[in-house]
Formats: structure tokens, sequence, C-alpha cells
């Protein structure tokens, strides 16, 4: 036991303050990728490929001969696997990775809060208008991705923020209501684009073609994504591959403020399979939309 100890003692003596650094860098690196994982469907792939090396060790430690030769041969192809199977999740992570670290940088130069607080009034005054007439919307307000892909699909219309037009585009007889509004540095940029819909197979079926449109969006860039719901006129908003619901004027206003001029956000409600219940408490009911 005094070995063992005094083994221990020696090995921490050698350790050098690079260590500490590189222990440290290790422990934030797997802590944001603990993060990102959570919320993803790509998490349970995640635990899916733990196993595996999980089960590798084993069969090294006890040599499990059949076993080895099997994983060494699937672990031979995994890395290829991996990026096919994480590519959205990996270019998720990759497009927060390049535009983070330029955020601060940018915001000191062409950045300005005027317009963008312009925008955020102009944009929740009309979803929550839209809201009040069940009228069905779409608004995707650019932030770190461009999503120059998604432009081409549709009209662009380069305007001032404007409630009046906004509610104009999403009415239910003009051209482009069925598709979404995209909305760069502050202007109304091009309308009736079409958005990737989710593939996540645990949003809740209750929601419609809009929504998953919202959360599939939020999912491939770090862009905010109002949907307006025409079953109910519940306003929602879709961050990171999350859908939140029952904004306001006044909250949605404060929380696409925070996002967009304070650089942080905090929700409120999830709309997931373990909360089905709209704003007022009723059970949801089938969203019929286009």
């Amino acid at each position: 036991m005094k070995e063992f100890f005094g083994d221990i003692f020696k090995t921490v003596k050698t350790i050098s303050l690079f260590d500490f650094i590189d222990i440290i860098f290790v422990s934030v690196l797997f802590y944001y990728l603990y993060k990102f994982l959570k919320n993803r469907r790509a998490g349970k792939l995640a635990v899916g490929v733990i196993s595996l090396i999980a089960l590798k060790l084993i069969a090294d430690l006890f040599d499990m001969y059949v076993i080895q030769y099997i994983l060494q041969n699937v672990f031979q192809i995994g890395i290829i696997a991996i990026i096919i199977v994480f590519q959205p999740e990996l270019r998720s992570a990759l497009e927060k990775v390049g535009g983070q670290p330029l955020k601060g940088l940018k915001s000191i130069g062409d950045t300005r809060a005027e317009p963008i607080e312009k925008m955020i009034g102009e944009v929740s005054a009309a979803a929550a208008d839209l809201g009040r007439t069940k009228t069905g919307a779409l608004i995707v307000i650019e932030r770190l991705t461009k999503l120059g892909d998604m432009i081409l699909t549709g009209t662009v219309i380069d305007s001032e923020p404007s409630t009046f037009l906004i509610k104009n585009i999403f009415f239910n007889k003009a051209p482009l209501h069925d598709g979404a509004l995209i909305i760069r540095d502050g202007r109304l940029h091009a309308a009736g684009c079409l958005l990737p819909l989710s593939s996540n197979e645990e949003i809740v079926k209750d929601l419609g073609t809009r929504h998953r449109a919202a959360i599939g969006m939020s999912e491939n860039s770090a862009a905010l994504v109002i949907a307006g719901w025409e079953a109910t006129g519940v306003v929602s908003l879709a961050v990171e591959g999350v859908l939140y619901r029952g904004y306001t004027k006044e909250t949605l206003e404060a929380e696409l403020r925070r996002y967009l001029i304070h650089g942080s956000g905090k929700q409120q409600s999830i709309f997931t399979k373990r909360n089905k219940k709209k704003s007022d408490g009723t059970e949801g009911s089938d969203e019929s939309e286009r």
C-alpha cells in the first residue's frame, strides 16, 4: 500500500502546467460535445458507438477472438461510417465552430443594433397579429449560417422590415404565403422559400409540415425560425432543433432581442412528446398545414 501511494505521489510530481492545461481543454471539449449531442438524435447513435468500444475493450481483456475479429473489421470502416451517420450533426457543429469565433469581431464592425431592434419589433408585431387571425407563417432569421441555398428556392424582395408587408406575404391568397420568409441583416430578404423538413422521429405527430420545416431549418443552421399555427394561432420559435411555443408579442420580442442583440436565449416551454399540451392547457389536436 505504501508503494502504491508512493507511485501516485511520484506521478503527481511529474505533472506540469501544460498537463493541467491539456486536461482542462479536453474536459471542456468533452463537455461541449456532450451538450451538443444531448438533445439530438445523434446522442442515441453516440451511445451505440460507445457500447461497441466498451465491447471491444472487454473482448481484448478476455481474449474473445471471434468478437475481436468482428469488431476489428467494423472499426476499420468505422470512421467513414461515423462521418456518414453523423453528417447533419457534424455539419451543424463545424458551422458553429467556424462562426462563433468571428461573432464578437463582427459585432464590433458592421452589426448595428438599431436596424436589428426595428426588425425585431416589426416581426414580433406581425407574428402576434398573424396568430390572432390564425394565419400560418414561417419566418427565418439568418444568423451565423448563410442560407443562400434556401434563398435560391424563393423570390428575393430585399425590403425594409414592415409588419404590414409581412402580414401581406402570409395572406392565404398571396402567391408567396406557402413558403418561408428569410430575414438577412435585418431586412426582409426573400419570400416563398423552401426549407428542409426535420427527420427527427421524436417530434410529436400533431405537428404539420410548417413546424417540421421550422425544426429542420434550426437543426441544420443557427437560424431562429418563427412558426405560426393555423389551427390555434399559437406562435412558436425553433432554436437548435427544439420548438418552443406560446409566445406573445412582448415575450417573442424579448426572446429575439436576447438572441440577436445580447447573444443568449432562455425558453420557457418545450414542445416534445413529453409536453403535448397547448398554451391553454388543452390537449393538442391534429394540424393541417400545407
